[in-house]
Parts: C-alpha cells; sequence; structure tokens
C-alpha cells in the first residue's frame, strides 16, 4: 500500500472518529439537558429514578457501542477505507471521463 493510500485511510478515519465521538458528547450533552427539563416536571420520586438509570444505561450502552466500532474501525482501517477510497477514486475518473 502506498504512502499516500495510507495517509488518506487515517486522514477518513481521524474523521469518522471525530464525528463518532462528536456524536457521543452531543447525546451526552442532550440527554442531560432532557433530564433537567424534565426533572422540574416530574419532582422527584420514582419516575425520577426511573428515568436516571434508563438515561444511565442509553448513555452506558450507546457510548460503549461507539468506542467498540471505533475500535473495529481501526483495526479494519485499511481494508474499510481503502474500498471506499478506491471506489472514490474510481467515480472520480468516471465523471473526468465522460
Amino acid at each position: 500500500m502506498s504512502e499516500d493510500m495510507k495517509l488518506r485511510i487515517d486522514r477518513m478515519f481521524a474523521g469518522d472518529r471525530l464525528f463518532a465521538w462528536g456524536f457521543v458528547a452531543v447525546l451526552w450533552v442532550v440527554i442531560l439537558f432532557v433530564f433537567i427539563k424534565v426533572y422540574a416536571i416530574i419532582g422527584g420520586g420514582t419516575i425520577a429514578t426511573v428515568l436516571i438509570v434508563a438515561g444511565a444505561l442509553v448513555l452506558l450502552f450507546n457510548t460503549a457501542a461507539i468506542a467498540a466500532m471505533i475500535r473495529h474501525y481501526g483495526h479494519e482501517k485499511s481494508f474499510i477505507y481503502g474500498l471506499d477510497i478506491r471506489h472514490l477514486d474510481e467515480m472520480r475518473a468516471a465523471k473526468k471521463r465522460g
């Protein structure tokens, strides 16, 4: 594999990793914002406990899933992104031809 291809793969992976962790950060902010706004309405008690546990589980499982996805993509990035880059290059070449 050429150095140019490795660089392109690393750039694509870095962008996807940044987007994925950005999604996780936004998810945490949204869940916490919604909980804070809803807590004022429900006023505590059992419902608040259920919401805290459910929200924590959503955050835990989504964060773990994104971390696992990033780890998998990191191990397989040459295959995953190499294929994408070859297809993108072929599409660009086809557009130039006609």
